[in-house]
């Protein structure tokens, strides 16, 4: 018995990288599983069900079961044709992690609007579908009196979180992703339905490029930020043993695990002149004593600006 069994999850972008290891990880838990995926190339052009198609084939041969799920999921009613391929096939709904991501890097001075709407729409809308119409299913179950135990494990990055050169809209959509979490944790509570956000750094076909390329990455660093560590995270917040927890965003990188603690309200002053001289004045006050912000590691860095 995993700690999953039992439970039905949809795992996005689940062909390869992280989301494989998602599926995989889920269905040796126990969980029947949704394996969403385009196929897609790393700039999200293209589609190829063969990645799809062979998770499900590894999923069924030890023995579990899993369906294939070809959604956009940046379309509305696709994204709700997915959830309802889940109830259809497996009877309801528990876990919905949204993972697919593609990569359109770009300084701001030279990046394209195509290149910042397509992030945009993938990471931030392709969060939204699938979420909005979970959260509907798991509404009605609610409203029915029915006992609800669901989970919404989002997807971000230390670029949203930290900041990255050349992501302006990478970092632009995974924070948005990391707010979204949190509301979606504060309306969602009382339905019984925890929402929790990966940042995760793990070897995949996007970061293998900015690494100086796949034959240039040892075996002992490819297993040191395997996916496979991203997985465990997100299989235990997947399952009934994580009901208490929501709202969080776990930096996760290798065997590593941290809280990321986000945005607080640091120290505050009275501009008593009324005037931007004296709010200049307050504001130098304040800097000097503010905790710095972080590096990409989630760092204090104060000379990093």
């Amino acid at each position: 018995m995993g700690i999953c069994e039992g439970r039905v999850a949809i795992v996005t972008g689940a062909g390869r990288g992280i989301g494989r290891e998602h599926a995989l990880m889920l269905a040796s838990e126990g969980a029947s599983v949704v394996v969403n995926d385009l196929g897609a190339q790393p700039d999200g052009s293209g589609a190829d069900p063969g990645p799809a198609n062979e998770v499900v084939a590894e999923i069924k041969a030890m023995g579990g079961q899993a369906v294939v799920n070809g959604a956009d999921i940046t379309d509305f009613d696709e994204a709700g044709a997915m959830v309802q391929q889940a109830i259809d096939a497996f009877g309801k709904l528990d876990v919905l992690v949204n993972n697919a991501g593609i990569l359109r890097d770009r300084m701001i001075f030279s990046m394209s609007e195509a290149e910042w709407d397509d992030i945009i729409k993938v990471h931030l809308k392709g969060h939204f579908c699938p979420t909005r119409h979970a959260a509907a299913y798991w509404r009605e179950q609610s409203k029915a009196g029915e006992a609800v135990d669901a989970r919404i494990i989002n997807t971000a990055s230390p670029s949203g979180l930290y900041g990255n050169t050349g992501q302006t809209n990478y970092g632009a959509a995974k924070a948005g992703i990391a707010g979204f979490t949190l509301v979606c944790a504060l309306e969602l509570g009382r339905l019984g339905v925890t929402a929790n956000c990966l940042a995760p750094t793990a070897m995949t076909r996007l970061v293998e490029p900015l690494m100086g390329g796949a034959d240039n990455i040892t075996d002992e660093v490819r297993e040191a930020i395997s996916p496979r560590w991203v997985a465990t995270v997100a299989t235990w917040l997947a399952s009934p043993l994580s009901k208490d927890v929501t709202g969080r965003m776990f930096d996760v990188r290798g065997e590593t695990i941290a809280i990321s603690e986000g945005w607080h309200r640091g120290p505050d002053g009275t501009n008593a002149a009324g005037d931007p001289a004296g709010a200049g004045k307050l504001i130098q006050e304040l800097l000097a004593t503010a905790r710095p912000n972080a590096d990409l590691d989630g760092r204090d860095a104060p000379d990093r600006f």
